[in-house]
């Protein structure tokens, strides 16, 4: 079957396929990447005179590792030369139970009980799931309802829309139809009292009708790029733990060590009763997440009067993305990777510091891998990503934001490029 060009697969694109937050068909071309190494996307046809670009955004912080990674690649392979799919249901094997141990190993005590799943938002959906039907097994229905704070995000499936911000966010289209959850105020970057006690308000007053307490702890991710003290965290358990309520962190965007701790709940350090872990878990490779819980909760619900999780995804323990998610972990744990992220960190300030005196730009944030450009304005994406990749940089940005995560591998004078493309793109958008 003969291939198409650059041009042909554009047309077809933009004839057929449905891209992510866009309309259909697509306002601009998308870019056509033909391979990818390292940190590097290869183009089927030049764009603004780059044939290579420098990956600012690790795929949406999941290719920690860059790509085409060797370690990977044979994980890959050893596993499909013996299986690369098997159902769940009645069934186990090496890859998922390897996973699951590991995740067990390397994340908060008390989480002892792994459920794995497609994507971060049906791991969310597990999470909220799990959280509701705990408290109809203990004999506490009424329950039901979620807390989070403004300007979080936890994916784009329903459940977690309902605790993505309800106003300015990417969901408000369904605000009138979505549960209706409690919100906080957004958490202040450094710890303030005031808002401790609004949270424990919060708690104490919906106490008897929440099941859970739901947050992306120290770093708030696609709602808004924002970072908080994680003080906040210990006031939420504090208070989740007095009364009664669970506690669920989403560490889809921050888990295995982008916020400079290898989760970042342990920059508070405190336990949650539920996680949400995805993206960065196969290293890019494949779909996959999973989520973990307490025996508290597992045993609450399997002694309850249905004493069954009644979930149970087609591609669920996908021994092919378990058996690269595998090797991503170890291949994670196996290196300095606290120094790398350090040295990305170092690498971002010095790198967007320029940026804060740019026209236009509110402010400039960095944490662990993450570094942030915010403007007072919408961003001009068009403007901005031309003028990223004229750079040699791919990023993405979104609302008032030029973003950057970097994978861990990009070296000093790679890192220096995609500060340059953020400020680039800032001026421009």
């Amino acid at each position: 079957m003969r291939s198409p060009g650059a041009r042909e697969l554009v047309a077809l694109d933009r004839a057929h396929v449905w891209h992510p937050y866009g309309p259909m068909p697509g306002r601009t071309d998308p870019l056509v990447v033909e391979s990818a190494s390292g940190v590097r996307l290869r183009l089927a046809e030049p764009a603004y005179g780059q044939h290579e670009l420098v990956d600012g955004m690790s795929s949406w912080w999941s290719a920690v590792h860059g790509y085409n990674h060797p370690v990977l690649n044979e994980a890959a392979r050893g596993q499909l030369d013996r299986m690369s799919h098997v159902m769940f249901g009645g069934l186990t094997h090496e890859p998922a139970v390897r996973l699951a141990t590991r995740l067990v190993e390397i994340t908060p005590e008390p989480l002892r009980h792994v459920f794995l799943c497609d994507s971060g938002s049906v791991s969310v959906e597990v999470a909220v799931k799990m959280c509701l039907q705990y408290w109809r097994s203990v004999g506490r229905p009424a329950k039901q309802r979620l807390l989070t704070w403004r300007g979080g995000y936890h994916g784009d499936t329903w459940q977690p829309m309902s605790v993505c911000d309800p106003e300015g966010g990417m969901h408000d289209l369904w605000s009138g139809v979505l549960p209706r959850q409690i919100f906080a105020d957004a958490p202040p970057v450094a710890y303030e009292e005031t808002y401790a006690d609004h949270l424990r308000a919060l708690v104490a007053r919906h106490a008897d009708e929440l099941a859970a307490v739901i947050v992306e702890p120290v770093v708030q991710g696609a709602g808004g790029m924002r970072f908080h003290s994680p003080a906040y965290l210990r006031v939420l358990r504090e208070a989740c733990d007095a009364h009664g309520v669970l506690l669920v962190f989403d560490e889809i965007a921050t888990g295995f060590g982008r916020t400079g701790t290898l989760f970042a709940a342990e920059h508070a350090p405190v336990p949650p009763d539920v996680m949400c872990l995805g993206k960065a878990l196969t290293g890019g490779y494949l779909t996959m997440a999973a989520t973990l819980c307490t025996g508290r909760v597992a045993e609450g619900i399997s002694q309850g009067e249905v004493p069954v999780l009644a979930h149970g995804p087609t591609f669920m323990g996908n021994p092919l993305a378990a058996a690269v998610a595998c090797a991503s972990i170890d291949l994670l744990l196996g290196q300095d990777w606290a120094q790398e992220v350090k040295r990305l960190e170092a690498g971002l300030r010095e790198g967007l510091a320029e940026a804060a005196s740019l026209e236009g730009v509110r402010e400039v944030r960095v944490l662990g891998g993450i570094g942030v450009v915010q403007l007072d304005h919408p961003v001009d994406m068009a403007a901005a990503t031309e003028a990223a990749v004229r750079e040699g940089v791919w990023l993405r940005p979104f609302r008032d934001l030029v973003y950057t995560m970097p994978p861990y591998v990009t070296g000093d004078e790679d890192l220096a490029r995609i500060t340059r493309a953020v400020r680039a793109a800032a001026s421009a958008g």
